[in-house]
C-alpha cells in the first residue's frame, strides 16, 4: 500500500440522540447520530406497520367483492 495517502482509522465515539454511546473505530474522532439500535422502532419492537392488502384486496373493497 502506498504511504501517506489513507486516513488515520482510531478509536470513534458514536453518540445517538436518545443518549446511548457507543465506542468503535473510525476515521473520524466523534460522530452524532439521529437513532440507534437501542432507540430504533425496529429494533425496539415499536415499528407499527399498516396492512392495507394488495391490488386485488382494494379492487374487492372498491366493488363490494367477497
Amino acid at each position: 500500500m502506498r504511504e501517506g495517502i489513507h486516513p488515520e482509522f482510531t478509536e470513534s465515539t458514536i453518540t445517538c440522540a436518545c443518549g446511548n454511546v457507543i465506542n468503535a473505530k473510525s476515521t473520524k474522532s466523534d460522530i452524532k447520530v439521529d437513532v440507534c439500535s437501542k432507540c430504533h422502532p425496529f429494533w425496539t419492537g415499536n415499528l407499527k406497520r399498516e396492512t392495507s392488502g394488495g391490488r386485488a384486496d382494494k379492487f374487492k373493497k372498491k366493488y363490494g367483492i367477497q
